[in-house]
Protein backbone atom coordinates (compact mmCIF):
# COMPACT_ATOMS: atom_id res chain seq x y z
CA UNK A 1 0.00 0.00 0.00
CA UNK A 2 1.27 3.07 -1.01
CA UNK A 3 1.66 5.97 2.00
CA UNK A 4 -0.95 8.72 1.93
CA UNK A 5 0.67 12.84 1.92
CA UNK A 6 -0.34 12.80 5.37
CA UNK A 7 2.10 9.53 6.75
CA UNK A 8 4.56 10.79 4.39
CA UNK A 9 4.73 14.48 6.07
CA UNK A 10 4.74 12.42 9.39
CA UNK A 11 7.36 10.18 8.65
CA UNK A 12 9.56 12.80 7.64
CA UNK A 13 8.93 15.18 10.57
CA UNK A 14 9.42 12.48 13.31
CA UNK A 15 12.71 11.34 11.21
CA UNK A 16 13.90 14.73 11.51
CA UNK A 17 13.77 14.47 15.17
CA UNK A 18 14.32 10.92 15.94
CA UNK A 19 17.79 11.91 13.84
CA UNK A 20 18.82 15.64 14.15
CA UNK A 21 17.33 16.46 17.90
CA UNK A 22 19.59 14.95 19.96
CA UNK A 23 21.92 17.38 20.33
CA UNK A 24 21.81 20.14 23.16
CA UNK A 25 19.30 22.41 23.01
CA UNK A 26 21.77 25.87 23.21
CA UNK A 27 23.26 26.30 26.54
CA UNK A 28 20.83 23.88 28.30
CA UNK A 29 21.01 20.32 29.94
CA UNK A 30 17.99 19.33 27.59
CA UNK A 31 18.17 18.29 23.72
CA UNK A 32 16.16 19.80 20.59
CA UNK A 33 13.56 16.82 21.07
CA UNK A 34 13.19 17.43 24.63
CA UNK A 35 12.70 21.19 24.77
CA UNK A 36 10.62 20.42 21.42
CA UNK A 37 7.62 18.06 23.44
CA UNK A 38 7.88 20.58 26.26
CA UNK A 39 7.22 23.10 24.70
CA UNK A 40 4.46 21.26 22.97
CA UNK A 41 3.23 19.83 26.53
CA UNK A 42 2.93 23.34 28.02
CA UNK A 43 0.92 24.78 24.85
CA UNK A 44 -1.12 21.96 25.52
CA UNK A 45 -1.68 22.48 29.00
CA UNK A 46 -2.37 26.00 28.16
CA UNK A 47 -5.47 25.40 26.16
CA UNK A 48 -4.15 26.71 22.97
CA UNK A 49 -5.50 25.69 19.71
CA UNK A 50 -3.78 22.92 17.71
CA UNK A 51 -1.97 24.72 15.24
CA UNK A 52 -0.25 26.65 18.30
CA UNK A 53 0.58 23.13 19.88
CA UNK A 54 2.01 21.92 16.38
CA UNK A 55 3.33 25.55 15.98
CA UNK A 56 4.98 25.08 20.06
CA UNK A 57 6.39 21.08 18.94
CA UNK A 58 8.36 22.33 15.64
CA UNK A 59 9.24 25.79 16.22
CA UNK A 60 12.84 25.49 16.36
CA UNK A 61 12.96 22.82 13.47
CA UNK A 62 15.10 25.51 11.25
CA UNK A 63 17.77 24.74 13.91
CA UNK A 64 18.04 20.68 12.38
CA UNK A 65 17.18 21.53 8.89
CA UNK A 66 19.86 24.09 8.09
CA UNK A 67 23.42 23.52 7.04
CA UNK A 68 25.37 26.01 9.51
CA UNK A 69 26.78 23.49 11.98
CA UNK A 70 24.81 22.52 15.45
CA UNK A 71 26.03 26.25 17.24
CA UNK A 72 26.19 29.10 14.74
CA UNK A 73 25.47 31.71 17.71
CA UNK A 74 28.91 30.85 18.60
CA UNK A 75 30.53 31.78 15.98
CA UNK A 76 28.38 35.11 16.13
CA UNK A 77 26.03 33.93 13.56
CA UNK A 78 22.35 34.82 13.94
CA UNK A 79 20.93 31.49 11.93
CA UNK A 80 17.34 33.17 10.85
CA UNK A 81 16.02 29.39 12.11
CA UNK A 82 12.47 30.81 12.58
CA UNK A 83 12.33 31.73 9.06
CA UNK A 84 13.96 28.72 7.45
CA UNK A 85 11.66 26.51 9.76
CA UNK A 86 8.72 28.03 8.72
CA UNK A 87 9.94 28.19 5.23
CA UNK A 88 10.28 25.00 5.41
CA UNK A 89 7.28 23.55 7.01
CA UNK A 90 5.20 25.67 4.49
CA UNK A 91 5.03 22.11 2.40
CA UNK A 92 2.83 20.63 5.30
CA UNK A 93 1.38 23.31 7.52
CA UNK A 94 -0.88 26.88 6.97
CA UNK A 95 0.28 30.03 7.94
CA UNK A 96 -1.72 29.13 11.53
CA UNK A 97 1.56 26.79 11.93
CA UNK A 98 4.00 28.64 10.02
CA UNK A 99 3.71 32.24 10.93
CA UNK A 100 3.59 31.76 15.38
CA UNK A 101 6.80 30.06 14.20
CA UNK A 102 8.29 32.37 11.97
CA UNK A 103 7.84 35.36 14.44
CA UNK A 104 8.71 33.58 17.88
CA UNK A 105 12.49 35.40 17.46
CA UNK A 106 10.47 38.71 16.87
CA UNK A 107 8.05 38.11 19.94
CA UNK A 108 11.40 37.76 21.90
CA UNK A 109 12.48 41.01 21.13
CA UNK A 110 9.01 42.33 21.34
CA UNK A 111 8.51 41.35 25.11
CA UNK A 112 11.96 42.43 25.85
CA UNK A 113 10.52 45.78 24.92
CA UNK A 114 7.27 45.86 26.43
CA UNK A 115 7.66 43.94 29.74
CA UNK A 116 10.37 45.10 32.02
CA UNK A 117 11.01 42.05 33.81
CA UNK A 118 11.05 40.04 30.44
CA UNK A 119 15.03 40.22 30.04
CA UNK A 120 15.53 38.88 33.10
CA UNK A 121 13.63 36.04 32.81
CA UNK A 122 15.64 34.60 29.66
CA UNK A 123 17.69 32.06 29.54
CA UNK A 124 21.57 32.63 28.96
CA UNK A 125 21.32 31.22 25.50
CA UNK A 126 18.27 33.50 24.96
CA UNK A 127 20.14 36.13 26.10
CA UNK A 128 23.02 35.44 23.65
CA UNK A 129 20.76 35.20 20.87
CA UNK A 130 18.78 38.24 21.28
CA UNK A 131 21.66 40.49 20.72
CA UNK A 132 22.43 38.61 17.48
CA UNK A 133 18.66 38.73 16.74
CA UNK A 134 18.48 42.40 16.92
CA UNK A 135 17.96 43.01 20.30
CA UNK A 136 14.75 44.72 22.01
CA UNK A 137 12.77 46.48 19.08
CA UNK A 138 11.93 49.98 18.30
CA UNK A 139 8.54 51.58 18.79
CA UNK A 140 8.27 51.16 15.17
CA UNK A 141 9.11 47.85 15.15
CA UNK A 142 6.61 47.20 18.10
CA UNK A 143 3.55 48.50 15.91
CA UNK A 144 4.51 46.72 12.80
CA UNK A 145 4.85 43.95 15.02
CA UNK A 146 1.55 43.96 16.25
CA UNK A 147 -0.25 44.21 12.73
CA UNK A 148 0.25 40.29 12.07
CA UNK A 149 -2.70 38.72 12.44
CA UNK A 150 -1.00 35.84 14.00
CA UNK A 151 1.34 38.61 16.68
CA UNK A 152 -0.74 37.05 20.05
CA UNK A 153 -0.09 33.26 18.91
CA UNK A 154 3.72 34.46 18.58
CA UNK A 155 3.70 35.99 21.94
CA UNK A 156 2.61 32.34 23.44
CA UNK A 157 4.90 30.55 21.86
CA UNK A 158 7.84 32.80 22.43
CA UNK A 159 5.88 32.20 26.65
CA UNK A 160 6.12 28.84 25.99
CA UNK A 161 10.12 28.21 24.42
CA UNK A 162 11.30 29.67 27.65
CA UNK A 163 9.57 27.28 30.18
CA UNK A 164 10.77 24.37 27.98
CA UNK A 165 14.18 24.50 28.89
CA UNK A 166 13.71 21.98 32.14
CA UNK A 167 15.68 19.08 32.74
CA UNK A 168 13.22 17.80 35.14
CA UNK A 169 10.46 19.07 33.05
CA UNK A 170 7.40 16.63 31.62
CA UNK A 171 9.05 14.90 28.76
CA UNK A 172 5.95 12.99 26.52
CA UNK A 173 7.00 11.24 22.90
CA UNK A 174 6.94 12.77 19.75
CA UNK A 175 4.47 10.58 18.87
CA UNK A 176 1.89 11.95 21.53
CA UNK A 177 1.12 14.90 19.09
CA UNK A 178 0.53 12.91 16.05
CA UNK A 179 -3.36 13.74 16.52
CA UNK A 180 -2.96 17.81 16.16
CA UNK A 181 -0.31 17.50 13.92
CA UNK A 182 -2.51 15.49 11.17
CA UNK A 183 -5.44 18.23 12.21
CA UNK A 184 -3.00 21.42 11.71
CA UNK A 185 -1.62 19.61 7.98
CA UNK A 186 -2.71 21.57 5.31
CA UNK A 187 -2.41 18.37 2.56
Amino acid sequence: MIPNKHELALADLSSIYAGRANGLYGLTLINQLAHAVQSAYHARAAGLSDSVVVAALLHDIGHMVHQLGDHPAALGIDDQHEKIGANWLERYFGSDVTEPIRLHVAAKRYLCTVEADYFSKLSKDSVESLALQGGPMSDVEVLAFQLSPYWKDAVSLRRIDELAKDPQGPMPLFDEFTGQLLSSMKL
